[in-house]
């Protein structure tokens, strides 16, 4: 149920005046791409794929009052300097909290290719609407880098050390360690974690316990088939768990997308599945999938404990909703060996 309280606030272009009407409309079915949720203050948020990024709040995670000013009312003009063909549409978003500041990781880029870059905004409150451009964490090229700047998420280790979790599609999820400052640290480089399938890498050929060759992407000509992306990981009783989808989004109810997880000691891997299969090599548990009764597909998904209760959020194309992305939310259960069920 959709009550319309407010026209929507266009967003602003670069230098020209910001607006911040406290605007919005509230729904218990809310429509949304990529969702990431953040608490403070009795008040739950989500962010997501938006123009400038979709923001709503809720004090009891049913009722969702959407805003209609986006996260960014203006565009960081490096954005569209680095990215050839990006203006407004943000993919992505993922934040957290570190060391008493908010962090906003975001996503540059142009549908099926991988010249893309993920920005970096900062705030004091997730009630203050003054976001901190703070430039770029890193960035990818085509024909330079074999993976793709977007879908960021934050993890901080077991000794406060920050790492940043990205990928789509090319040679699959990336992992770098990043300084206090969430920015990538000093001669650090991106390493793979996960793949679903791989044609580059000779050990991970010999290794692959799948289809080495596998089908076309129906999608894009330049991303290639290794159908794997939007990475989160989750901490849970000494386990690092690494979440990631699997297989094709953003096509309503032709969308194929799927959650699969794989876990590990150190936050940086090896990743393996239940039977020991390295997710840099195919590897990982099928998690959740589309029942074909509400969603078609579900995928790009974030796990957070609340009040002492684990809470895994994604986005489904729902069937009632011909496919439309529908936040899903759900309870974690762990099994007695330590994998999480829904």
């Amino acid at each position: 149920m959709w009550s319309l309280l407010a026209l929507i606030v266009p967003i602003q272009a670069a230098g020209q005046p910001r607006h911040f009407q406290r605007m919005g409309f509230q729904t218990d079915t809310p429509m949304v791409h990529d969702p990431v949720m953040a608490y403070e203050d009795s008040t739950y948020y989500i962010f997501a794929t938006g123009l400038g990024i979709q923001q709503m709040t809720s004090t009891d995670r049913k009722t969702w009052t959407v805003s209609t000013t986006p996260v960014m009312t203006v565009i960081p003009q490096w954005t569209r300097d680095s990215v050839p063909g990006f203006t407004h549409h943000v993919w992505a978003p993922d934040v957290i909290k570190y060391h008493g500041k908010w962090w906003m990781a975001y996503s540059c880029s142009t549908f099926g290719k991988n010249g893309s870059a993920i920005g970096l905004l900062s705030n004091r409150s997730l009630a203050f609407p003054l976001w901190e451009d703070e430039g770029c964490i890193v960035s990818s090229q085509e024909k330079r880098d074999n993976w793709n700047a977007i879908d960021p998420n934050f993890v901080i280790d077991d000794n406060d050390q920050p790492w940043l979790v990205w990928g789509s599609f090319w040679d699959g999820i990336q992992l770098i360690r990043l300084d206090t400052t969430m920015h990538v640290a000093a001669g650090e480089k991106p390493r793979t974690i996960a793949r679903r399938y791989n044609l580059n890498d000779p050990e991970a050929k010999a290794a692959l316990p799948i289809n080495p060759n596998p089908p076309k992407n129906p999608t894009s000509d330049f991303a290639g088939p290794n159908a794997i992306e939007a990475p989160f990981i989750f901490k849970y009783d000494g386990w690092y768990y690494l979440f990631v989808s699997w297989d094709y989004c953003c096509q309503g109810s032709k969308s194929t997308y799927q959650v699969a997880v794989g876990r590990s000691k150190t936050v940086d891997g090896p990743y393996l599945d239940p039977d020991g299969i390295d997710m840099r090599y195919g590897g990982g548990k099928l998690f959740l999938k589309g029942d074909k009764i509400a969603y078609e597909a579900a995928g790009h998904c974030a796990a957070y404990t609340f009040g002492g209760e684990d809470v895994f959020i994604c986005h489904g194309y729902s069937i009632a909703h011909q496919g439309a992305s529908i936040l899903i939310q759900k309870p974690i259960k762990w099994t007695t060996d330590g994998w999480p069920e829904l």
